[in-house]
């Protein structure tokens, strides 16, 4: 059976302390039974060859792999050799690697005039505008992404992000919703934006004297924080997050619950910097579950 040669671009690869030896990616990507392993210097990018012609199903199938091995997401983009000579897929990559953000812009908006349907480069585009509180222009460049790869979990995730940050709560719970069903449930980005959309309704509640809505919002803002935490396993983003679902447990008085998720939190990051203010935490709660002052 022919046998096509593709290049994958690991987003997020030696960068942000998500560092790996070249040696170890080719090792996981070789236990997926591809042949002619071969990486490109420290960029993370990897090539192989294969038998397989569903590049959707073999991004995602090369993804969990690398989350199960690796323990956060691994964004992954696959292009045959030929295509990667193109100056679209060059100048996202430079984007990718630019620290300055008016540059990376630029960029990005360079690989999509050179290829409009490029979806990772408008989502890209989106992040980035996002964060320079651009909410229209990232809007725009999210409705470019959908439209080039109808079904993108990730950019109905960002778009969820993007609209909450507008304080448009309807839109932001819809589109994390679709994300997360475009997703097959396995969206961690967009359960933690539905888990920080319900942590705030909770303390909205509270603060109007609503104490019923405040308790039920907060147990709707766990439930998609517990998703978030299982899907990130020990990857840095669930530090985090393992904080704030106990925070929500303890004040929705839920305190055993509380308790299970900070000790999951030390058995996972004994290490971690917030690791001695958890331990306090449990403290604390066990002299409330006494009835200790």
């Amino acid at each position: 059976m022919e046998t096509t040669k593709y290049i994958a671009f690991l987003r997020g690869i030696n960068i942000g302390g998500h560092n790996i030896k070249m040696e170890r990616l080719r090792e996981l990507f070789s236990q997926l039974g591809f042949a002619d392993v071969r990486s490109y210097i420290q960029t993370g990018n990897i090539f192989f060859e294969t038998t397989e012609t569903d590049r959707a199903a073999l991004a995602r199938k090369i993804e969990l792999h690398l989350f199960a091995a690796l323990g956060y997401e691994v964004p992954t983009f696959l292009r045959t050799v030929r295509e990667t000579t193109d100056e679209a897929e060059l100048a996202f990559q430079q984007a990718e690697a630019e620290k300055d953000k008016e540059k990376a812009v630029g960029l990005y908006k360079k690989a999509i005039g050179l290829r409009p349907k490029y979806a990772e480069a408008n989502l890209a585009l989106a992040r980035a505008l996002a964060d320079k509180s651009d909410n229209e222009g990232a809007l725009k460049a999210i409705a470019a992404a959908r439209k080039a790869r109808p079904g993108y979990a990730e950019a109905s995730a960002v778009e969820g992000r993007i609209y909450k940050a507008g304080d448009n709560e309807q839109k932001a719970i819809a589109a994390f919703k679709r994300s997360i069903s475009e997703g097959k449930n396995f969206q961690p980005e967009a359960h933690t934006g539905l888990g920080l959309l319900y942590k705030e309704k909770a303390e909205s509640s509270g603060a109007e004297g609503d104490f019923q809505g405040e308790k039920q919002y907060y147990i709707l803002a766990a439930a998609e924080l517990e998703k978030a935490a299982a899907q990130l396993s020990t990857a840095p983003d669930a530090i985090t997050i393992y904080q704030l679902l106990g925070d929500c447990y303890e004040r929705a008085k839920m305190y055993p619950q509380a308790v299970k998720v900070y000790e999951k939190f030390l058995r996972l990051f004994p290490d971690s910097s917030e690791a001695s203010a958890v331990r306090s935490f449990i403290v604390q709660i066990n002299k409330r579950l006494n009835g200790e002052q």
